[in-house]
């Protein structure tokens, strides 16, 4: 059957043509060296989805200072000596005809430092992940404007290593996000209290990538659809397209919906959470401080049980909040969450929900996602267990689900 449809017709983000809008979101690849240098294994693990024709494809995130580090091999884009390597995976992808942007991140306190060897956890005000327990110290003034610069430097990087843009991670209660959320953000100067204050950082950071990298690089933004904190003071749909208009008016090409912060549980990755959990206790959950990680292995039966009700897979979940984006901005609004199959994507654009959307775990278990979505193929299907969310920053992105997983590795075999 031809690709006749919405999701195979034209879109523009910025001064770039895409083909299509189907996205690949960021993913955390977790096969960068330990420096945070591009491996074989990075490339290998894009190659297969520019084959399959992906229009656009977002890295995981990339942290833009050692200070920002999330997770061990991570990729970063901290100094000049990564631009080489980023060149080679950016060459790689556009060599299948796939453009790609870097997503660029600090994670402030939204680490855990014995994973990553973190000293100095930063963020907007001196709040308690109470996932993690980590206690960050509140950024100075000074500091804040040096993170600024490297927002901007590292986008200067990238543009240099032939990317076709950028995405500022302000979504999923990353350094960002942290500043425009009050309960993550209790500052009394310019950068806290009102909304606008709180997007000042945003705001700040996109101008500063903008006078590097000039006015035909598109750069685009991430950010949350809702905060999901319970019993917080997170922020709610209304308040967040406020964000959005503010970031529209500032020059930002497009905006990409995805919801949470760890914090919040897993709304950012609905499905089931056995096998995920089960990962996340042998990977990054392992370098909790000790009393938080007996809690865990004591209660993960709870949790998943608790997590399996909470968030139920389901398709399109963020479409929840797009269309207030959607109806207030001009911009392309861009939709992540749960998507699956051709007619669920399809529908959300034809009915004005978004422009386009993206997906993440479809694209680890089948790189030809879209290829196949294309010619109406079957191919390797994302079951929502969430076990490659469980394993992320721990071993390196892919599918271990043992069915999928089997079909995936017979179907690069083939394509070998």
């Amino acid at each position: 059957m031809a690709a006749d449809g919405i999701l195979f017709s034209p879109i523009r983000i910025g001064t770039l043509d895409l083909p299509g809008r189907l996205f690949k979101t960021a993913t955390a690849e977790t096969r960068a060296t330990i420096d945070g240098f591009v491996s074989q294994d990075v490339i290998d693990f894009y190659v297969p989805i520019a084959q399959g024709g992906t229009p656009l494809i977002i890295t995981g995130n990339i942290y833009i200072s050692r200070q920002a580090k999330s997770a061990p091999h991570q990729l970063g884009v901290d100094d000049d000596d990564k631009i080489p390597g980023l060149a080679q995976m950016v060459d790689a992808v556009h060599a299948h005809g796939s453009k790609m942007f870097a997503q660029l991140n600090h994670c402030g306190r939204q680490v855990v430092p014995g994973f990553v060897g973190a000293v100095d956890v930063v963020s907007a005000s001196g709040v308690k992940d109470l996932l993690t327990g980590t206690v960050p110290r509140e950024m100075s003034v000074t500091e804040i404007h040096r993170i600024v610069e490297q927002f901007a430097a590292a986008a200067g990087r990238c543009q240099r290593a032939g990317f076709d843009g950028v995405q500022m991670h302000s979504a999923n209660g990353y350094l960002l996000s942290q500043f425009l959320t009050p309960y993550t953000n209790r500052r009394q100067d310019e950068y806290g209290g009102s909304l606008e204050r709180r997007t000042r950082f945003g705001c700040e950071v996109y101008r500063a990538i903008r006078a590097e990298v000039g006015p035909d690089f598109p750069v685009i933004i991430k950010m949350n659809g809702a905060d999901r904190l319970p019993l917080r003071d997170g922020l709610q749909t209304s308040e967040l397209v406020k964000v959005a208009q503010i970031m529209q008016t500032e020059g930002v090409d497009a905006v990409e919906i995805s919801v949470g912060h760890y914090e919040s549980g897993f709304p950012m990755v609905c499905g089931t959470f056995n096998r995920c959990l089960q990962n996340m206790l042998r990977g990054s959950m392992a370098h909790l401080p000790p009393a938080r990680r007996i809690l865990m292995r004591l209660f993960r039966p709870a949790i998943t049980l608790a997590s399996n009700l909470l968030w139920k897979g389901r398709e399109g979940f963020n479409l929840d909040y797009t269309p207030d984006f959607k109806q207030t901005l001009t911009i392309p609004v861009i939709c992540v969450g749960g998507f699956r199959t051709r007619a669920v994507m399809e529908a959300a654009i034809n009915r004005g929900q978004c422009d386009a959307v993206s997906a993440g775990r479809p694209f680890i278990a089948d790189p030809y996602f879209y290829l196949h979505l294309r010619e109406n193929k079957p191919g390797p299907r994302c079951v929502d267990c969430n076990a490659c969310v469980g394993h992320l920053g721990a071993q390196p992105a892919d599918c271990y689900h043992p069915t999928v997983r089997a079909e995936k590795d017979a179907m690069l075999a083939r394509h070998a």
